[in-house]
C-alpha cells in the first residue's frame, strides 16, 4: 500500500513547479513585447576563433537593449531585472538553466565590441523601414545632444576647484572633453552650462521622427565639422539625393550649404548665424553711413576666400580742406586715402542667396522641432549621463540606443494594427 504524501510534501512539489515555470515571474504583455522586438533583429556578430566561447554575443546585444528599452542608466540594474525575469533572459538568448552574465561581462562586452558591427545592425534597420516606406530622406534633421561623462566634476554640488578648466581634465574619464551647450532657447538669454563628456550627433528623419544615422564625438567637436560625414554615411544607407536639410545656427558653415546643394541636389534650411550685435544704419540704396551720420560712396569690390564684398569709403576720402564731424581715428593718418571704410558681403553664393523670411523656409524649418523631440526620447534610455569611463564603450552605448528605437519601430509596423513605431509604451501595451 502505497503512502500519501503530506501537506508539507505537497506543498514543497509546488513551489518547485512554479520555481520552475519562469512565466509566473513576467508580465504576458513584457513578454510578447520583447519576444516580438527580437524577432526583428536578423543579424550576427562575429565571434573570436580561438579562446573560450563565452555567452552569445548576439545575447549580450539583446540584454542591452532591454536596458535601453527599460530606461536602465546601471549595469546592475539590468542584472537583477534579467535574473527576476528569466522568461526575458531565455528570450534574449541565454541558457537560464545556468548563471548569468555578470556585471564585468556586460562592461567587457561594451569596451570589446566593434562599433562598426553595431553600425551595420542599425543600417539594416533603416533600409527595412526604408522599404516598408516609414522613413526616407525628403526632409532630414541634425542635431546633436550633450552626453555627461562619469565624473566628479559634472556634479553641480561638486566643490572642486577649476573643474571646467582645460589643464584640469578629469582622471577618471581620459577621453571626454570640455563642452558648452545652452542651457535656454531663449534668442534673448545667454545661458550656457559648461560639462565633460562627449556629443551624440543623430541625423532624423523630420516625418517619421526616427535615426537615420549617429556618430559620438567629444564634447569639444563643433557640429559643423561633422556634418558632412554624417550625410556621406547616411547617403550608403539610404539615397540622400533632393533633400531638405535642416539644421540650427551651429550648422551655418559654407561648405555644409555646398555639400547639400551640389552633391546631394537638395535644399538647406539653416538660420544666419549673428557674428555682429551691430545695427549699421544704411539708406534706401543699401549704402551704409558711417558714425558722423554721412552717407558712404562705393568704392569697388574685393573677392576673397570664395566671396566677393562691395567696399564703401568716406565721402571726403581725399578732400585736403575737409574735416570729419567724428573725428575718426583714420582720418588723420596722413595717408592720401582718409577716412573709415566698410565693407557689404555681396550675395552671390547660395549661403546668402536663400530667402528666410518666405513662408516656405519658415514652414520647412518648423519640423527641426522633431530632433529635439528624439532628442527627449533618446535621453529617456538613460544616456542622458554614463557610467563608462572610456569612449569606446560610450560610443557603443549610444549606438544601441538607437539601435532600440529603431527596433521598437520595426516591431509596430509587424504588428496587426495601427501603432505609434515611435513609443515603447504604447507597443508594450498593444502587445
Amino acid at each position: 500500500m502505497t503512502q500519501k504524501p503530506n501537506r508539507k510534501e505537497l506543498a514543497a512539489s509546488y513551489r518547485q513547479e512554479i520555481i520552475q515555470d519562469v512565466t509566473l515571474f513576467t508580465s504576458q504583455s513584457t513578454a510578447v513585447f520583447y519576444d516580438r522586438l527580437f524577432s526583428t533583429l536578423d543579424y550576427k556578430l562575429p565571434r573570436a576563433v580561438t579562446g573560450r566561447k563565452g555567452f552569445p554575443k548576439e545575447a549580450m546585444l539583446c540584454a542591452f537593449l532591454v536596458m535601453k528599452c527599460e530606461g536602465f542608466s546601471q549595469i546592475s540594474d539590468l542584472v537583477d531585472y534579467l535574473e527576476n525575469n528569466r522568461l526575458i533572459a531565455y528570450y534574449c538568448g541565454f541558457n537560464i538553466m545556468k548563471p548569468l552574465p555578470s556585471y564585468w561581462t556586460y562592461a567587457r562586452f561594451l569596451r570589446q565590441v566593434n562599433n562598426s558591427e553595431l553600425k551595420e545592425i542599425m543600417a539594416a534597420l533603416v533600409r527595412k523601414l526604408y522599404d516598408e516606406g516609414i522613413v526616407d530622406a525628403s526632409f532630414i534633421g541634425l542635431d546633436s545632444t550633450p552626453i555627461s561623462a562619469n565624473t566628479r566634476y559634472n556634479n553641480p554640488k561638486s566643490f572642486a576647484k577649476n573643474k571646467f578648466s582645460k589643464k584640469n581634465p578629469p582622471k577618471r574619464d581620459r577621453d571626454c572633453a570640455l563642452g558648452v551647450h545652452s542651457a535656454s532657447n531663449q534668442h534673448n538669454e545667454r545661458r550656457y552650462e559648461f560639462y565633460w563628456g562627449y556629443k551624440s550627433h543623430v541625423l532624423v528623419d523630420c516625418i517619421s521622427g526616427l535615426p537615420l544615422y549617429e556618430l559620438t564625438t567629444p564634447a569639444n567637436t563643433p557640429d559643423s565639422n561633422v556634418a558632412a560625414e554624417i550625410l556621406a554615411n547616411a547617403n550608403q544607407t539610404i539615397s540622400l539625393q533632393n533633400c531638405s536639410f535642416i539644421a540650427d545656427k551651429g550648422y551655418d558653415a559654407r561648405s555644409i550649404y555646398n555639400t547639400v546643394k551640389d552633391v546631394y541636389d537638395g535644399e538647406a534650411f539653416i538660420p544666419l548665424r549673428n557674428y555682429s550685435t551691430k545695427n549699421s544704419k544704411k539708406l534706401a540704396s543699401g549704402n551704409p553711413i558711417c558714425e558722423a551720420g554721412l552717407a558712404m560712396h562705393k568704392d569697388g569690390k574685393t573677392t576673397d576666400n570664395g566671396r566677393t564684398r562691395q567696399k564703401y569709403c568716406c565721402p571726403f576720402r581725399q578732400s585736403k580742406t575737409g574735416q570729419c564731424p567724428c573725428n575718426h581715428r583714420n582720418w588723420n593718418n596722413g595717408k592720401k586715402n582718409r577716412g573709415c571704410t566698410k565693407y557689404k558681403t555681396i550675395p552671390n553664393d547660395y549661403r546668402l542667396s536663400i530667402d528666410r523670411s518666405c513662408l516656405s523656409f519658415k514652414r520647412t524649418y518648423a519640423l527641426r522641432t522633431e530632433c529635439e523631440r528624439y532628442n527627449s526620447r533618446f535621453k529617456c534610455t538613460g544616456q542622458e549621463r554614463l557610467w563608462v569611463h572610456n569612449s569606446v564603450s560610450a560610443t557603443n552605448l549610444n549606438t544601441i540606443a538607437h539601435i532600440s528605437a529603431l527596433a521598437i519601430a520595426c516591431a509596430a509596423i509587424l504588428l496587426p494594427g495601427t501603432h505609434s513605431y515611435r513609443s515603447k509604451k504604447a507597443l508594450r501595451r498593444a502587445a
